[in-house]
């Protein structure tokens, strides 16, 4: 395949880590093809992934109708993803990219809807819809891969092998000085080591509770003389939708004001991302942030319940990672913690 000037898209409609866990794919494509129009297709939820990613010309996204603001009516929010769609469809992509596994039927869907010169997509014997996947990928391993690996396979159609690199998550250089300013305020020196903790959870077998945390912490500023940026998804715990962990950063924060700690709630996946390039090492959960700060080459601490560790553990990082055998994050203690961190951060330094 020669260097022409072609135009991609990657459709990517996921999760927070999903679509971080692809941007070995957009780099590889980048690389192959330096010259070509590369694009995105994600939803409102996940976008800020992709912000100022260079390998990224533009971004496009859509509301999924469980993520609608309150303020918008799910008439508004159909109107608006039919526009994108038709903006999308008068592109003329050369390629669609069906970025996730295993065979993908509402990406193929859009894909169908925007109507590029070809798909790459996974595929399994006998669903439905595969005949418009006209560069297949097949579906079915021998052994389990990491989703990164397993994702970059979608570029062998296009010439493209071997091993995926680094993911890349790209701060915002105003939101990483708006948290390093957060710092200062705060009387931290910024000269000593800064450890991210994020409390927030989706899952409740990833929740690790705030007694834990509030005695890590203290044994880390023991040992590490470090600061602490205590981030976390701001709001009421009981929120169906969104739920948040307000009440768990105050119980926190009231147990440690004699630390240096810095209070820092990101309402935007954007200010996560600006307030993790700050970081020495990050303590979190598995989920979005997790691979964020994969994302931002940060060392990590890990906690893993009901998830598939082989799959979804940090790529390319040094980290540790724990879960116990109950997968119930709860249960692992402050003893293992503390002795996971300190594999981390002998990581880091060697």
């Amino acid at each position: 395949m020669n260097k022409e000037r072609l135009k991609f898209l990657v459709i990517r409609r996921d999760n927070i880590g999903d679509l971080v866990c692809t941007t070995p794919l957009i780099s590889a494509l980048r690389q192959r093809f330096p010259d070509s129009e590369i694009s995105a297709l994600v939803n409102s939820y996940n976008a800020g992934v992709l912000e100022n990613n260079p390998d990224v010309d533009e971004i496009y996204t859509y509301t999924k109708a469980k993520h609608r603001p309150a303020n918008r009516s799910l008439f508004q929010v159909f109107r608006e993803r039919i526009k994108t769609f038709a903006h999308l469809r008068r592109k003329r992509f050369d390629y669609a990219i069906l970025a996730g596994a295993p065979y993908l039927p509402r990406a193929l869907k859009l894909a169908r809807l925007i109507n590029p010169r070809h798909i790459i997509g996974f595929t399994e014997e006998g669903k439905p819809g595969i005949r418009h996947i006209d560069l297949p990928v097949p579906y079915g391993l021998p052994q389990p891969l990491h989703e990164t690996e397993d994702i970059f396979r979608l570029l062998t159609p296009l010439g493209i092998e071997g091993a995926p690199g680094p993911l890349k998550v790209v701060p915002s250089r105003d939101l990483a000085l708006k948290a390093e300013q957060a710092l200062i305020e705060n009387g931290i020196d910024l000269n000593r080591p800064l450890f991210g903790i994020h409390i927030s959870a989706r899952k409740p077998s990833q929740r690790w509770p705030a007694e834990n945390f509030i005695e890590l912490i203290r044994h880390l500023h023991q040992q590490y003389q470090a600061a602490f940026l205590l981030l976390w998804s701001p709001g009421d715990s009981s929120n169906p939708l969104h739920p948040g962990d307000d009440d768990k950063a105050r119980e926190i924060v009231r147990a440690l004001e004699a630390l240096p700690l810095t209070a820092y709630p990101t309402h935007k996946l954007a200010e996560l991302i600006g307030a993790l390039s700050l970081c020495s090492a990050v303590v979190c959960s598995d989920g979005g942030a997790m691979h964020l700060a994969a994302g931002l080459a940060k060392p990590i601490l890990c906690f893993f319940g009901q998830s598939g560790a082989e799959r979804w553990h940090p790529w390319s990082v040094p980290h540790v990672l724990l879960q116990p055998e109950s997968r119930e994050v709860a249960d692992i203690s402050v003893a293992e913690a503390l002795a996971g961190f300190d594999k981390v951060m002998a990581h880091r330094i060697s």
